[in-house]
């Protein structure tokens, strides 16, 4: 370089003023845009190793990696820009470590392994690559494509955080919980900011939730990654390169968990193992809801209560939304439309019916108004980072917000729901949490924080905002209804969610496009840790016809939360609005709801006790079929009932894949060899239904709300195969959290068959004593004609076939084992 001369630099330096006042004027006209991008930073070389505990510090000189054994199958990963973590907190992972049997570190030239007995974690030492291998096989499931990298953020300070996979060529994915689109995410990609998304389409991105947990299925094995990271965050899977997948946020950590299978169960079992499962629910929690915007006045509510038992048709919630609020001031009445709620809650419950309220998180600006004077005097609601409250119009006009992620605010909102429980309502909807906010969407980016004592904006509050909210409503409800299991559904909601409230899937449309998108949705919602799921029956906008409502309410049955709910501006649409055929048909299957209550109740206590996902799609099923990574439209409730729901207008028939095994029709006993595909009938008072053969399916009377009826003897539905399968029914006081004291029956039934005989053996668990004492045996497809029956090695005396030529007979419930035997 050439040495200036003093005229050269005096020059230069006026050159240089000039150019900077330019850039000074360009920056205030365009303070954003013309910030210059700053360069990936990408990790280097490792030079240094170190352990502690369970715990592995990979560095390159300035930045760290950890490296944490989460358990057998878990490992997380943690990078540090520049050598300094954040505090390890977070609000989807109450407890990280669990149970390790044994981890070892070795290395050779070219690389680190951390092995458990089940997957090995490789660091290279030239690039920082990342992988992860099944000891097993050998099969590298989850492999860097390039290290992981970070760029500063000019405008907020702190870092983008970048992680980049390899993608092999036959891989798919699925999960991230609430997206709309096909199930299978290949090629496409995702962002997760919680968005009030009224009256969403198809591929329409981001909606209500933030779930940053996907599964990745190649060579017949599945893995999963959880990308714990609260900021906006993004997904890429093989949309950008078709040979990459990836996954970055605007902000925050990057930290990851690698979830080992090899089967997609396993992955979302230890997923439940991270962010826990749904609380299990009051049974009355699995009836049928109907919910409008809104119903109002008393003498409404009370019309629809009336037509639901003079029609008998069941049904145990009906909804009050924000009309019922003294101008929508959150926990209070409007006495105009409701001048003794009271006593109408009273009568509701008299007659069957739960009530269930919906409470928004935007306060009304009102000294008169007792929750904003409570709120304000404790400084209690959000504020911006010049120190003013943040306000935004909401239902009620000028609102402030709780800040949910600070406890002693959750304390105190939870303890709000007090009047409103003594009252007797008995549930409670909390809408409007992504947080909404009307003309500008949300909160500004500059709102803050307690975060638990952690701080931050709402870049990183936004997406665990409703969470914490309906927290704090399940809190609270746990400390006033005591020993009563609260009932709490939220819109918004980030991993783990599920801890606290069920969901439904917002604001939808009422279409024939919109019932297939539920379908999926709520199938994905399963598998990405959200069990409790469900959509609006017949859409919250538009006006389906009878023939598109009566094929929501079908499979309608077979989502885990059930509910009718529509806007005030849209025709009322409850299951007699169509007249007929439709009232009858939809009484058929709100009836089929009820009558398999025990099977789905047993369903939910599977999913909690053991983090089985509650609806599994068919990929799931047989993951190992190629084919399945593109059906989408079937699913089982559990894994003894196939449910194939009809979503094509006019359709009399509809195409069925059956997994692989024996499945019998439900409607006809028609016995079916799986891993085929066939045609099944389906016209409007239909929807093909198939029961796994082996299975053990309970089944109660109707009733028209849980609970009507005490059940004298149990319909236990046999279904006969030639090879063993487990069943099982729990039973408890269903509403109560007596179970956790072990009061509760876990009846396990092992069913095998051969050509002349079918056993049966019930093993049992737990302290709860039955309501009934006689078991009705319904034994489906016997091969052979009956010579026999021992129960317990004593003989029964009676027998006989049904209409359907279906073995009947009946036994007490304590049997141990039971043989049919052929003539």
């Amino acid at each position: 370089m050439e040495e200036q001369t003093g005229n050269d630099r005096e020059m230069s330096s006026e050159a240089t003023q000039e150019n900077l006042a330019e850039e000074i004027v360009q920056h205030l006209n365009n303070p954003v845009t013309d910030i210059k991008p700053i360069e990936k930073q990408y990790l280097g070389n490792i030079r240094s190793v170190r352990k502690e505990g369970n715990r592995f510090y990979f560095s390159d000189g300035d930045a760290k990696v950890e490296v944490r054994i989460v358990s057998d199958e878990i490992i997380r990963v943690r990078l540090a820009p520049h050598g300094v973590f954040l505090d390890d907190f977070s609000y989807a992972v109450p407890e990280v470590d669990q149970k390790v049997t044994v981890f070892r570190m070795s290395e050779d030239r070219e690389r680190y392994a951390i092995a458990t007995n089940t997957v090995t974690c490789f660091v290279s030492k030239e690039n920082f690559h990342i992988s992860f291998a099944d000891n097993v096989t050998s099969q590298v499931m989850s492999e860097d494509a390039s290290p992981m990298h970070w760029e500063e953020n000019a405008e907020f300070g702190g870092y983008y955080v970048f992680a980049t996979k390899k993608c092999n060529a036959e891989e798919n994915f699925f999960g991230l919980g609430d997206k709309s689109g096909n199930f299978n995410l290949r090629g496409r990609r995702f962002q997760n900011w919680n968005t009030d998304a009224y009256s969403y389409g198809w591929d329409r991105d981001p909606l209500y939730r933030t779930v940053p947990f996907y599964i990745g299925i190649h060579g017949a094995a599945a893995y999963g990654i959880f990308f714990d990271n609260t900021f906006r965050s993004y997904f890429d899977f093989g949309k950008e390169d078709e040979s990459k997948t990836s996954f970055w946020a605007d902000g925050g950590e990057l930290q990851y968990y690698y979830i080992h299978g090899p089967h997609m169960m396993d992955v979302v079992k230890r997923y439940h193992s991270l962010t826990g499962t749904h609380q299990l629910p009051p049974r009355w929690a699995l009836g049928y809801h109907q919910c409008r915007w809104s119903y109002y006045p008393e003498t409404k509510v009370r019309d629809i209560a009336r037509n639901f038992r003079e029609r008998r048709i069941p049904c145990d919630a009906i909804y009050l939304d924000i009309d019922y609020m003294d101008g929508y001031r959150c926990f209070t009445w409007n006495k105009k439309y409701f001048p003794d709620p009271k006593k109408m809650i009273k009568e509701l419950s008299d007659q069957g019916f739960k009530t269930v309220v919906m409470i928004d998180p935007g306060i009304k600006v009102d000294d008169n108004y007792w929750v904003f004077k409570e709120g304000k005097e404790k400084r209690y609601f959000c504020r911006r980072s010049d120190d003013y409250y943040m306000e935004g119009h909401v239902w009620p006009g000028r609102c402030q917000f709780p800040d949910f992620t600070n406890p002693k605010v959750r304390t105190w909102f939870g303890g709000l729901y007090k009047e409103l429980v003594e009252m007797g309502v008995a549930g409670f909807w909390n809408d409007m949490n992504e947080p909404a906010v009307f003309g500008s969407g949300t909160f500004p980016n500059d709102v803050r924080h307690n975060y638990e004592g952690y701080r931050g904006s709402h870049r990183k509050a936004h997406n665990v905002y409703g969470m914490q909210m309906v927290r704090s409503t399940y809190d609270g409800l746990r400390k006033l209804q005591r020993n009563k299991r609260p009932f709490t559904i939220t819109r918004a909601g980030y991993s783990g969610v599920q801890r606290y409230a069920c969901v439904w899937t917002g604001d939808n449309v009422a279409s024939w496009e919109h019932l297939k998108i539920g379908n999926i949705q709520c199938q994905r919602l399963s598998v990405s840790g959200i069990p409790f799921a469900g959509t609006d029956i017949g859409g919250f906008s538009g006006e389906p016809d009878g023939e598109l409502f009566t094929r929501w309410i079908q499979m309608g049955v077979f989502s885990p939360f059930m509910r009718a709910h529509s806007a005030g501006d849209t025709r009322e649409r409850e299951p007699w609005s169509f007249g007929e055929p439709f009232e009858s048909i939809n009484r058929k299957f709100i009836e089929l709801r009820y009558r398999l209550m025990p099977y789905l109740y047993s369903v939910f206590w599977e999913h909690h006790r053991y983090g089985f996902p509650i609806l599994r799609p068919l990929v799931m099923l047989e993951q190992e079929n190629i084919s399945n990574h593109y059906r989408q439209d079937e699913f089982t409730f559990g894994d003894k009932i196939l449910v194939c729901p009809v979503l094509e207008q006019g359709a009399t028939a509809r195409q069925v894949y059956l997994p692989k095994g024996q499945w019998y029709n439900f409607w006809t006993n028609e016995l079916l060899q799986g891993g085929a595909e066939y045609n099944i009938e389906a016209r409007l008072e239909d929807m093909p239904l198939f029961a796994r053969a082996g299975s053990v399916i309970p089944e109660y009377p109707v009733m028209q709300y849980v609970g009507e009826k005490n059940v004298d003897e149990l319909l236990l539905n046999v279904y006969y195969a030639d090879y063993e399968v487990n069943s099982f029914l729990y039973e408890d006081h269903g509403d109560t959290f007596a179970f956790e004291q072990d009061i509760y029956l876990e009846k396990k039934y092992n069913v095998r068959g051969d050509d002349r005989n079918l056993y049966i053996e019930q093993a049992v668990e737990g302290l709860y004593t039955s309501m009934y004492e006689l078991y009705d045996l319904r034994v489906i497809g016997l091969p052979f004609t009956i010579g026999k029956i021992l129960v317990d090695d004593r003989e029964v005396p009676e027998f006989s076939m049904d209409e359907k030529n279906c073995l009947r007979f009946k036994t007490n419930r304590n049997f141990s084992r039971l043989q049919i035997i052929a003539s």
